[in-house]
């Protein structure tokens, strides 16, 4: 634990790697998930994670919450992240059930999940390329240090379907993914030695015909603290 908070964040860490790897096997076990393949990147779908009536259901809470995005230095930017979000009540009855199965679909203890964000795109909207990692040299970096460390995977459900544009782009990866209401797409923000994993850089493309709803949930390193950011 001291050597975890000692690490910069931004080089290799034996204890991001083996929960990289711990995670990469037990997806890789699950018949019903698939991974993508590419030989730069952990990202795995599964269709079919949430249902219709839960994908609704989460739908109206977002539209019920959701405020302008803001970047996660806490500035707002009208051209890079153009779309709307909430951070989603965790004590949910269905909210914390859907948190629970991803925990359990990962093999992460909830203790390392931070709080379920929901986000919604209508025509226009997007989110330019990013990185769910914390660059080092960030500000925030050393509030997120104490809060829990780096993010190292990330998992992200569809709520809707989208007639047209909205796809998420790897650009690194070469790839996009549509968006298909309840699905779920999972990616190790770290690469194999547990150093924070370029090809993870992804982004939101613009929605061209449509609305597009997603719910995001990031794990952290450690437990997660939130109180202890500041």
């Amino acid at each position: 634990m001291q050597d975890d908070l000692i690490d910069d964040g931004g080089t290799a860490s034996p204890n991001r790697a083996r929960i990289g790897e711990a995670v990469r096997k037990r997806l890789d076990r699950n018949p019903m998930v698939s991974r993508i393949e590419t030989d730069k990147l952990d990202i795995y779908g599964r269709q079919a994670f949430l249902s219709p009536q839960e994908c609704a259901a989460l739908r109206d809470m977002i539209d019920a919450d959701a405020q302008p995005s803001t970047l996660f230095s806490g500035s707002a930017n009208a051209d890079y992240r153009t779309s709307h979000s909430c951070n989603l009540n965790p004590w949910d009855r269905l909210v914390e059930g859907i948190s629970d199965r991803i925990g359990a679909l990962l093999g992460i203890d909830p203790a390392h999940g931070e709080t379920l964000q929901g986000q919604r795109y209508t025509s226009g909207q997007e989110y330019k390329v990013h990185c769910d990692y914390f660059p080092v040299t960030a500000n925030y970096w050393p509030a997120m240090l104490r809060s829990g460390g780096q993010r190292s995977w990330t998992a992200m459900i569809y709520l809707s379907d989208v007639a047209e544009g909205g796809e998420t782009h790897f650009p690194i990866c070469e790839f996009m993914i549509p968006p298909k209401q309840g699905m779920i797409l999972i990616w190790n923000n770290m690469d194999r030695a547990g150093a924070p994993a370029q090809a993870s850089l992804h982004a939101a493309r613009p929605v061209v015909s449509g609305t597009k709803y997603v719910v995001t949930k990031w794990f952290r390193e450690r437990p997660w603290r939130p109180g202890r950011a500041t």
